[in-house]
């Protein structure tokens, strides 16, 4: 499994399903036979509490291992790992994260320590997915500097294309800078009521805003309280009703992922073979 895809999850705006799609993606990257793992990256801990894990139980997490690198401390990645029942990987998070994101300031290795800590551990794994705080703090940095592409869920709303550019700046930034093969891999529209025609103005005000340069996923995630359901039992849509439509969404969603990924190996493979 050494063609590890490593795909963060970001958006600073808080609400609109980035922990929810982390999640539920990668239960359905795992139905289409991908061995994944999940990176909580937010201190806040929700893709760890929806995955069942209470801060108690948490013997190893993310702000741990991190601290192992920026002190130097050699502390296995596989220690913080937890195997999902689900099928599906976890590395934890807790609030301590808060207070290891304050000590990157001073870190030589502040911007790829989430990097170190991965290196290890990418040839166990099809897909990597971080679930990102909704900040562009050093944490979020971190995310986009050892990922391969960034996937940006954006809530059904007219205002959605506002504050996006602050991301795109950052992420434009790490990649001038610290990661060169880093790609906005696409927008995904999330909370989409059907029952209104506010998606065809959120997708229009989104092309008009940033045109051609990003691609709009067609997979949309409908608003439903099965979502929030499954969220508070701890279970991916997948197993808590397989036949809603956001479970198809979520598996339609899987799949544009992967024929994502199988172009651009292709067309990575056609570019050597010109060269």
């Amino acid at each position: 499994m050494s063609d590890c895809k490593v795909i963060a999850i970001a958006n600073q705006k808080g609400g609109v399903g980035k922990t929810t799609t982390t999640f539920n993606l990668g239960v359905a990257l795992k139905n289409q036979g991908k061995k994944v793992l999940v990176v909580d990256a937010d201190p806040q801990g929700d893709l760890t509490t929806y995955m069942g894990y209470n801060e108690s139980e948490l013997k190893t997490t993310l702000a741990q291992l991190m601290e192992s690198v920026i002190y130097d401390s050699q502390l296995d990645t596989r220690q913080a790992i937890l195997k999902n029942n689900e099928g599906i990987d976890l590395i934890p998070s807790d609030l301590d994260l808060s207070a290891t994101e304050a000590m990157l300031v001073n870190a030589m290795s502040r911007e790829i320590t989430i990097r170190t800590i991965l290196s290890d551990v990418k040839k166990d794994y099809d897909y990597i997915l971080i679930d990102c705080m909704p900040s562009l703090g050093m944490l979020t940095i971190n995310a986009l500097a050892c990922s391969d592409k960034v996937i940006i869920p954006v809530q059904d709303h007219f205002l959605a294309a506002k504050g996006m550019g602050h991301l795109l700046k950052t992420v434009s930034r790490v990649k001038r800078t610290i990661n060169p093969g880093l790609e906005v891999g696409g927008i995904l529209l999330t909370l989409v009521n059907s029952r209104t025609n506010l998606s065809k103005e959120t997708i229009q005000d989104l092309k008009e805003t940033y045109g051609k340069a990003i691609k709009l996923y067609n997979s949309q995630i409908p608003l439903a309280v099965k979502t929030a359901e499954s969220t508070s039992r701890g279970k991916s849509i997948f197993k808590y009703d397989k036949n809603s439509k956001v479970a198809t969404a979520y598996e339609e969603f899987a799949k544009e992922v992967l024929a994502d990924d199988r172009q651009r190996q292709k067309n990575g493979i056609t570019k050597d073979i010109a060269r």
